[in-house]
């Protein structure tokens, strides 16, 4: 009963990440090493094509993501 209880509080929980590009709160997307890209920025970037000036803008917020480093 308590796990019933658990599983319906985080159903209704709505959890907002910063998007790397728009830096703004937002419910989904996806995540890129540590990085969180939202939807909306991701429809953008995919559809952007590299002659337009909103390309040099993605690839300068995305700049901003750095692999993880991995310790062994």
């Amino acid at each position: 009963m308590e796990v019933e209880g658990l599983n319906s509080i985080l159903a209704y929980n709505h959890f907002e990440e910063t998007c790397v590009i728009c830096e703004t709160l937002k419910p989904k997307g996806i995540h890129l090493y540590t990085s969180f890209i939202c939807i909306d920025c991701e429809n953008d970037l995919i559809h952007t094509d590299t002659n337009d000036p909103r390309y040099k803008y993605f690839l300068k917020q995305l700049r901003k993501i750095t692999t993880p480093e991995i310790f062994s």
